[in-house]
């Protein structure tokens, strides 16, 4: 374990070095932290059948994503959210839905050994998106900011509204398997119920008391940024003693932050953003440590056609579906349905469900949120500065065509002008 830590040190400090390079080329931090877990799979030390680096990866991604949960949550301006991020409503009101039923539609179709419930529950895991994957396109200010606001907002909230929908859908897939039958829908009630609770009372207690502290003067800067991870884990370990999901109640507390103490927001997002980035490029390289390289071997054809399905038409049609009517141009739908990755709430979610229920499926749900987030991980990286470029050019011209339109428009309104001139004179 301390060779692992000392790679992990290693290749972090030296991504470091040359991130602000690196960010103009197509080569992402995950793609590097996957590769790094990868060589470490097929060494001769084989860090990968270790127990203790299996344990590692689920305890890093829990917490992974507690920490992300809250961190997006605590984003949202609920206020603002309805009346100003039209585009993020649509996709998350329809567009989520839609995926989800698209996917599982198409699951049962392509695994015949799949229960509908096992169909729903992989389209469901593989919907939400992560767009730290495409961080080129989000940053760049050559996309116009209400697009990267809208896929900003739809990576921020749609793993909170997925996760109850993917913790149904796993206890009715395990159904019959293991003879405790009764005992899920108060299993799930439970769940989706006490999780919000202590999600709230967490949020609005801790936010009312950091909000106080701050206007005394009784906290500084430093405790009251560490705060927000402090919070998040006081909200996911205090749903847990309670039968709550405390991935829920992060989510939760995170929003109410954000709602009942907004000035103390931006320091609880500012540390729990890095906390969350360089947890995430843990969890990406014991992901290619421990789960890639199994996955990728027992893998079939179905499998693999699945996953690329997963990041194109299920994913754009739905999206195209959704923004129907607000007529927006098609590079846009596209661009929008694109660039939608899936990252680490596919991966968490999957192994998430294949630890708590007794799924009849569950190594090969496993494998398809495994094979369609590498493959996101490689395809969006690559495209997200060449589609970043590609889209500012569609829209420079598009704005040049409709400039070039009013110059045309307004000289044949001059000529009519000039001959009604002349005729008057005359």
């Amino acid at each position: 374990m301390e060779i692992l830590l000392l790679i992990l040190g290693v290749a972090a400090f030296l991504y470091a070095l040359v991130s602000a390079r690196m960010d103009r080329t197509i080569i992402t931090p995950p793609m590097i932290f996957t590769a790094v877990g990868v060589t470490l799979a097929l060494m001769p030390s084989q860090f990968a059948e270790q127990e203790s680096a299996q344990e590692t990866l689920r305890a890093v991604a829990e917490f992974t994503l507690v920490i992300v949960l809250f961190i997006d949550a605590s984003r949202i301006d609920l206020s603002l959210f309805v009346r100003e991020h039209k585009i993020a409503v649509r996709l998350l009101a329809i567009g989520l839905p839609l995926t989800i039923l698209a996917g599982a539609i198409v699951a049962k179709l392509m695994f015949a050994e799949f229960s509908f419930w096992e169909a729903a529950l992989v389209a469901a895991i593989l919907a939400p998106t992560d767009a730290a994957l495409g961080q080129a396109v989000v940053s760049s200010p050559k996309v116009p900011i209400r697009i990267r606001q809208s896929l900003n907002v739809e990576s921020g909230l749609n793993d909170g509204i997925a996760l109850p929908l993917v913790m149904l859908l796993a206890a009715l897939a395990s159904i019959g398997t293991n003879g405790e039958d009764k005992n899920w829908m108060v299993y799930w009630l439970m769940q989706v119920s006490l999780g919000p609770l202590v999600g709230v009372i967490v949020g609005f207690g801790g936010g009312y008391l950091l909000s106080g502290a701050k206007k005394l003067n009784y906290i500084n800067e430093d405790f009251l940024r560490l705060s927000g991870v402090a919070l998040a884990i006081v909200a996911w370990a205090g749903a847990l003693q309670v039968g709550g999901n405390g991935f829920i109640a992060a989510f939760v507390a995170g929003m109410s932050i954000s709602y009942f103490a907004d000035d103390v927001g931006d320091a609880l997002r500012e540390f729990g953003e890095t906390e969350g980035q360089l947890l995430g490029l843990v969890t990406f390289l014991l992901f290619g440590l421990v789960v890639l390289v199994p996955a990728i071997e027992s893998a079939d054809a179905t499998c693999y056609l699945y996953s690329i399905l997963s990041l194109t038409v299920i994913r754009m049609l739905p999206v195209a579906a959704a923004l129907f009517g607000l007529r927006l141009h098609v590079p846009t739908v596209l661009f929008l349905g694109w660039f939608g990755p899936r990252g680490l709430a596919s991966l968490l979610f999957g192994l998430l469900v294949i630890s708590e229920f007794n799924l009849p499926h569950a190594d090969q749900i496993l494998t398809l949120s495994v094979l369609t987030v590498v493959m996101s991980i490689l395809a969006h990286g690559i495209t997200a500065v060449p589609g970043s470029d590609w889209y500012a050019h569609v829209l420079k011209r598009r704005s040049n065509e409709h400039s070039l339109e009013n110059q045309h428009c307004q000289s044949h309104r001059n000529k009519f002008k000039s001959a009604d001139v002349d005729q008057n004179v005359l």
